[in-house]
């Protein structure tokens, strides 16, 4: 069976219609994704929905406990065996970091090392004893605290003995 040379000329344009569809790929049904050109660096980061904020689950759960809850229990909660250290003050809460502050420059030993108006914190050097000595707005007044640089009520003998001397001195 012969071959006619009218089959040739409809079967190679078409095969060549056939090769250029398959090289092409899908790139001409479809459109372009602008996210995918950018490098990985510069793309959005995608969270899943589940995952952009923390758990709830146990957010309402009581703790399981067999009677009442001391309150030596809830000092010890955080881990240490210290009670807060502190006293409140009546009056302005910038007034009253002013007074601190005066009479830690007065009193022999301390080292201010540094000091933040905005946050009510004196970071102090004091017998030994690195700690922060805190004014914070409670109320019509202030509560003046000691506290370590983690925020926990700071051990020692050193914070004891200066808010006392604070407490004497701002809160007769």
């Amino acid at each position: 069976m012969p071959r006619s040379p009218q089959a040739f000329r409809f079967a190679a344009p078409l095969s060549a219609i056939v090769l250029v569809a398959a090289v092409s790929g899908c790139s001409m049904f479809g459109e372009k994704d602008e996210l995918y050109t950018q490098s990985t660096e510069s793309r959005p980061l995608e969270v899943p929905p589940d995952l952009d904020r923390p758990s709830a689950d146990r957010a309402m759960s009581l703790p399981a406990t067999g009677g009442a809850v001391s309150a030596s229990a809830m000092n010890n909660a955080g881990g240490g065996s210290a009670a807060p250290i502190g006293f409140n003050a009546s009056g302005d809460r910038d007034a009253i970091f002013a007074k601190v502050g005066e009479v830690l420059g007065a009193t022999a030993g301390v080292t201010v090392v540094s000091r933040a108006p905005i946050l009510g914190t004196y970071d102090l050097d004091y017998m030994d004893a690195k700690f922060l000595v805190r004014v914070t707005k409670v109320g019509d007044g202030a509560y003046v605290s000691a506290v370590d640089p983690r925020g926990l009520p700071p051990t020692g003998e050193a914070p004891v003995k200066l808010v006392a001397a604070l407490k004497a001195a701002i809160a007769p």
